[in-house]
């Protein structure tokens, strides 16, 4: 296995960058280590696009066999990497060995997941209108509609899942299942887990004869680099897992741009609780461990862990389920988050939290260390949360606010409070059932995932999921980024109007070699299986 350059991968090239000097850093110590990594120069950035741009030209002929066998070789080159991906990932983000060889997991499942997509065919929307030329008293043209890919995607890894949602994850995946080829700007907290990444794609691009261009990595930490990524003209569409303010940021430069192009970033949730006391009735010392398994999971660094949840005060239920809670996080040891800088902002948060009026609360008995935290359990009561905006949004680490109600009628006066989330959730027993419909219907109207008992961390990858939401969870509530349907965020649809079979696109010909699993043809649905 090659080591570690530090390089820039520009298609099928490796450069240096010329800028500022960084490198990666072990977050237990706040040391660094490894090679050095680089800037790309403006050069770099404009020969990773320019080669993505005619890369394309060849993408969008390729077969949807070809394509899916690409994913799966991309899946079979991660796997491959063996441990080293995972103590290279491990040494970067102090995320432990078994849940990265999860994330693994995930990340090489959600390619051969696109990879069946991409053969079924479906997601092409193919929609046949036959013509009538005799049709009085005008003739009637011959219509197909089917997407196509948008062309080249620039996409930034995450900083808390560093296989999942960085240079393979989800973006890259759907990315590349669409028929777009990729430009992806690594995280700079995880630069080696990036490249090894990285060249496990380039191998099944080169191996698979693909065009150059197909991917490329481009290693920084300076916003300069992203901006320039944003702003080149070849540049399609920009797919982000972050905070909201670097979100908002790439949707601006995205939007000034002379053509502006869609941005799909994913900017956080505080994913609210409403927790019925029947959902409790003897159960509350379980429900107390699993909410606080789920508001702690990786240290609270999880896009869909729950940091807010409605109860009902003064109840038994309630007091026994903060009972519990209390002495879990009392009793917890300090966790490493990911970089010191996500640290430092987390405690500034509980600093700036816990000084609003009416807030009280406690961590853990445990000393933290440089960028190691503790949970921390936070109460306020209702009507002080609704007076003040400043405990609406989301505190990114292990740490909850229970907002305390006089009763359960309150909860859909708090839910129509919120502003957009990827989930919600409501926790309610057989007794409650009948009284959660408005709530539900509220919810609906602000989320993109509504769960009915059960905790948000942890979401499934497949045809179903919706990990999206209204704004400020993303910048555009009709797309998600996990599951099949995230391919539709770098497709659009072109209508071919009387176009001679000939030069058609083979989905919507008559009689294609590889049909679609599912078409629409003069406005009734017919399917492989009908023959």
């Amino acid at each position: 296995m090659s080591p570690i350059t530090g390089h820039q991968m520009l298609g099928f090239r490796s450069e240096p960058g010329t800028g500022e000097e960084f490198r990666s850093v072990d977050p237990v110590t706040g040391e660094p280590f490894g090679p050095g990594f680089a800037e790309p120069t403006p050069q770099q950035i404009d020969a990773s696009l320019t080669l993505a741009s005619r890369a394309h030209q060849e993408l969008k002929t390729r077969s949807r066999a070809d394509r899916a066998k690409l994913l799966e070789s991309i899946a079979e080159g991660i796997e491959q990497l063996g441990d080293t991906l995972l103590k290279t990932a491990h040494a970067e983000t102090a995320l432990p060995l078994g849940r990265l060889t999860g994330e693994r997991g995930r990340t090489v499942s959600q390619l051969r997941m696109f990879a069946e997509w991409v053969r079924e065919g479906s997601y092409l929307g193919v929609r046949i209108d036959h013509g009538d030329p005799k049709r009085e008293p005008i003739p009637k043209p011959d219509t197909r509609l089917m997407q196509i890919p948008l062309g080249p995607v620039v996409v930034f890894g995450a900083s808390n899942f560093p296989l999942a949602f960085s240079v393979a994850g989800g973006d890259t995946a759907s990315a590349l299942a669409a028929g777009c080829p990729v430009v992806c700007k690594a995280h700079p907290n995880h630069p080696a887990t990036s490249e090894l990444v990285a060249k496990a794609i380039v191998g099944a691009v080169k191996a698979l004869g693909f065009p150059e261009g197909t991917f490329s990595l481009l290693q920084g930490r300076t916003n300069q680099t992203g901006s320039a990524m944003i702003r080149h003209a070849d540049t399609k569409a920009v797919a982000f897992t972050g905070s909201q303010r670097g979100g908002l940021e790439l949707l601006r430069i995205a939007n000034e741009r002379a053509n502006p192009i869609p941005v799909y970033a994913e900017m956080g949730s505080v994913n609210p609780m409403f927790v019925f006391p029947g959902a409790l009735q003897g159960k509350e010392k379980s429900f107390a461990e699993g909410f606080y398994q789920s508001y702690t999971l990786g240290v609270g660094q999880f896009c869909t862990n729950p940091g807010l949840a409605f109860v009902v005060k003064n109840d038994p239920t309630t007091r026994e389920l903060i009972y519990y809670l209390e002495k879990q996080v009392k009793e917890a040891e300090p966790g490493v988050m990911l970089h010191a800088g996500i640290s430092q902002s987390f405690m500034n948060q509980i600093e700036a939290t816990g000084n609003q009026k009416g807030v009280f609360g406690k961590g853990a008995d445990a000393k933290p260390g440089l960028t190691q935290t503790t949970p921390f359990l936070l109460q306020v009561s209702l009507e002080d949360w609704l007076l003040n905006k400043e405990l609406h949004g989301e505190i990114f680490g292990p740490a909850t606010l229970v907002v305390h109600c006089a009763d359960t009628a309150a909860f859909a006066i708090a839910a129509a409070q919120l502003e957009g989330q990827l989930t919600a959730t409501i926790h309610a027993g057989e007794i409650d059932v009948s009284q959660t419909k408005p709530l539900l219907n509220t919810l609906e109207e602000r989320v993109g995932r509504v769960l009915f008992g059960g905790f948000p961390t942890g979401v499934e990858v497949c045809h179903s999921m919706q990990h999206g939401g209204p704004y400020p969870a993303t910048t555009d509530a009709r797309s998600t980024s996990v599951g099949t349907a995230a391919i539709h965020r770098f497709t659009r649809p072109v209508c071919y109007q009387n176009v001679p079979e000939s030069l058609l696109p083979d989905p919507v010909k008559d009689n294609p070699v590889d049909m679609p699993k599912l078409r629409l043809v003069n406005g009734k649905w017919s399917s492989v299986a009908d023959g």
